[in-house]
This record gives structure tokens, sequence and C-alpha cells, in this order.
């Protein structure tokens, strides 16, 4: 009997010793907290500049290699957003400096709205003095720096660990479609309260913790750097597991809000916000409590680009008549479609969409869809791949628009119509948008079988 005791536990160590040599993995994290005052991201309108830090602003990253000799990595940011030629920039740098193609790096930013403006992302909203143009494209360059920073890190830090997935839930998330007043409340009010957590541990040792939410991080809106809500629970996190990365992936959150808000009393609303990061701390908290089922390796990555067709946009005659009634936003919208129909004969009728999928072992799927999805394609394509064993993520890529779904588009209203024009699109999406996108996570997923 002896004997035999002594064999399970062998056996059991080395099946311990297998499981934990199924990955490498490596966090990092690179402050990228502005040393000057900044001009304020998110809201459209007079330039905000930043008044004060509530706390420091990061990039996180984490690095993944599988058995099969590959290396992907994953970055979160507490930006609004990226533009297209950010993206291209920081993924040209990880490729020709790290060896990470497109495929295997996700970009994601939790859309926070108290952090810097860079480059050229949502370039509509603002109109700077020289000055503020000068103090945005420094921190600019910083934020590229930092990028190619937090990617190396990770990557230098590649050591023996072990992966799990399991699924918290948060009640912070609100449809803000059906609380706009009384005339919205005959709209859907779906929403995702799911948190997704995955851990990465070495031995005993917490490396890293990565969660998702869908949620957009507007619980704060005054003048001060800060991640949010996101943020905090961030903060709270890397609190209870000292020497732990927290990152948080922004999920399907484009309609969706932070309720309630408070506007116009920055304590009180700093207040909320962190109860709402603690809230959804205290979720992640508790999925780690648990056993949660391990992530086998490999990574099979793939990625591709799909086009969103535009419906008609406003004749040029018309534009130039309703320029001079115009100010501000709309005005800047204007001449941008002037512009285009000067220069290229018409604004485009089609965007590109990118779509990433990475399939982990045969267990779990992590779909990054671009720009600001709504609720239904997380809640549709978990409910087509499976609702415990599927991360859906809006937010990655290029800050493109609002991406509505079929439902959403024909309700109208702000993220399915009007929110279109502040992104320099012409017009609102055809009704072919939900069904494209759907097409290209289908040809992924198949990829990666």
């Amino acid at each position: 009997m002896k004997h035999i005791f002594t064999l399970l536990s062998l056996l059991a160590m080395l099946n311990a010793t297998a499981a934990s040599a199924t990955w490498q993995a490596g966090a990092a994290k690179a402050d990228i907290t502005p040393t000057e005052p900044v001009p304020l991201a998110g809201y459209g309108g007079k330039t905000r500049m930043s008044q004060r830090v509530e706390h420091p602003i990061w990039l996180k990253a984490l690095a993944l290699k599988d058995d099969s000799g590959a290396t992907s990595v994953l970055v979160t940011a507490d930006l609004v957003g990226l533009s297209d030629k950010m993206v291209s920039i920081i993924a040209k740098t990880a490729l020709e400096k790290h060896g990470i193609p497109r495929e295997r790096l996700i970009l994601n930013t939790s859309h926070n709205h108290s952090c810097p403006v860079t480059a050229d992302v949502l370039w509509l909203y603002y109109e700077f003095t020289p000055e503020e143009a000068a103090v945005k494209d420094r921190y600019t360059a910083m934020v590229y720096a930092k990028y190619e920073e937090v990617i190396g890190k990770a990557i230098a830090n590649l050591a023996p660990a072990e992966l799990a997935f399991e699924q918290g839930l948060a009640g912070v998330a609100v449809n803000r479609r059906r609380s706009r007043g009384p005339e919205s409340r005959a709209l859907g009010g779906q929403v995702d309260q799911d948190v997704p957590v995955i851990t990465v541990k070495a031995g005993n040792d917490l490396k890293a913790i990565v969660f998702g939410y869908s949620c957009h991080t507007t619980a704060l809106g005054g003048l001060s750097i800060n991640g949010d809500y996101a943020g905090f629970a961030q903060l709270e996190l890397e609190k209870s597991f000292p020497g732990s990365v927290a990152m948080f992936v922004q999920n399907c959150g484009g309609d969706a809000n932070p309720l309630p808000r408070i506007r116009g009393r920055d304590v009180e609303a700093t207040e909320l916000a962190s109860m709402y990061g603690k809230v959804l701390a205290e979720a992640v908290r508790q999925v780690i409590a648990t056993q949660m089922p391990p992530l086998n390796g490999p990574i099979r990555a793939a990625m591709g680009e799909t086009e969103l067709s535009l419906q008609p946009g406003i004749p040029l005659e018309e534009l130039k008549q309703r320029l001079p009634n115009l100010t501000g936003m709309p005005k800047r919208e204007f001449e941008h479609f002037i512009r285009q129909y000067e220069t290229l004969g018409s604004p485009p009728d089609r965007v590109k969409y990118p779509v990433q999928v990475w399939r982990i072992g045969t267990e779990f799927q992590f779909i990054a869809l671009t720009g600001e999805t709504v609720v239904d394609y997380s809640l549709k394509f978990k409910a087509a791949y499976g609702w415990n064993s599927t991360w859906v993520c809006g937010y990655n890529n290029d800050l493109t628009s609002y991406v509505p779904s079929l439902r959403v588009l024909k309700e109208g209203g702000y993220e399915g119509v009007t929110g279109m024009f502040e992104y320099g699109h012409r017009a609102p999406y055809t009704e072919t948008v939900e069904e494209r996108i759907t097409t290209k996570v289908e040809e992924l997923m198949k990829q990666t079988k």
C-alpha cells in the first residue's frame, strides 16, 4: 500500500510539473501618468486641461509563451482609445523589436474618460491652441515609448506559470439607452454583468490578474487624471494581492454606463467611482477564492478584417448650406465631410473592421472586437461558443466608432445613428453590420480549431 501511495504521489507531482510547464508567462506595467497639465480626453466641447492626479494611470502587458514556442501579448491601457495610426506604430515596433506578429498582439483600452488626449484619437472632438497641441504631442511620444517598454518587460519576465479562468458577477452597469428619459424606456435594457477572470500563477505566487467588464468608464468627468472605476478596481486588487499586476479589459460596454453618476461634485463622484471599483474588485476576489479551472495551451491566434458599409451621407450642397449655422464639433464634422468630397470625390462608403481570436487549448476562446461594441455582441458570441468558456471584448485596435447590433441600429439613437458623425463617418452603418462581424468571427473561430 505504501508503494502505491508513493507511486500516486510521484504521478501527481509529474502531472503538476507538466501542467506548469505548459506556459511561460510574464507581466509588466508602465506608468503613463502625465507630468504636466494635459488636455483631457473623452468629452467634446471646450478643451479640459487636467488640474491634478487622483491616481496614476498605466499600460500593462501580459506575455504568454506556450509549448509551440509562440509568444502572444495582451496590452491593456487606461486610455480612451487608440487610433489606426497609433495601432500601426505600436504593432510595427512590437514586430520589429520583439518578433510579435500582429495576430498575437491584442491592444485593449479601458475607454477611460479621465486620461490625456493622444495623437489623433477622437480628433474631431477637440480644437487645440498651439500650446495644447504641443502638450498632446509630447504626451503621445511618451506613450509610444511606454508601449515598447511594457511589451519588452513582459517578454523579459517570461517564466513557468499556470493559467486558470472563471467568471464572476457585478452589478455596476446599466444600459444607458434605457436610462435616458421616458422616451427611451421602450428600448432594450440588455447588460452583461459577467466578470471574466484569468489568473497567472507561479507556484503559490499570483503574478497577474486579467479581468473584464462591459461598462463605460464614465463614473468621473472632472479635471483629474485617473483610471475611473476600472483604475480603482486595479488598485484594489493589487493591494489585495501584493506583487501581482491587475489588468482591466474593457468588454462590450458601448451602451452601458456605471449608474448612478454624479455630475459637478468631484469629491462625491470620486467616492462613487471608488465604490464601483471596489464592487468589481470584490467580484474578482470571489472568483480567485474558488477552484478555478486551468487553461492549457497552446494559443491558436487568428486575425482578419471585414468591411462595414455606411449608408449614404449628406449631399455636398446641403453640407455647404448648413455649415454657416454650425459651431464647435458639428462644424468640424461638416468641414471634414466637405473636404472628403473635394479631395476624394465623396466621403468613404465603408469602414475597415479588424477582428481577432485567440483560442486557448480546447476549452477557452478570447474574441477581440474593434471599436465601441454594444452588449449584444458579447451576449451573442457567448451564446454561440459557450457562456462559460468565451470572453468577448470590444475597444481593441482602432477606436473606429460605436458598433451597433442590428437591434440598436434599428432603434436609432446615439449608439446606433447620431454618434457616427463625431468619428468622421458620413452616416450610420447599413443593416449588414452585425451579419458581417458575425461572419468574420465565425471564419476566425474555424481557423483556430
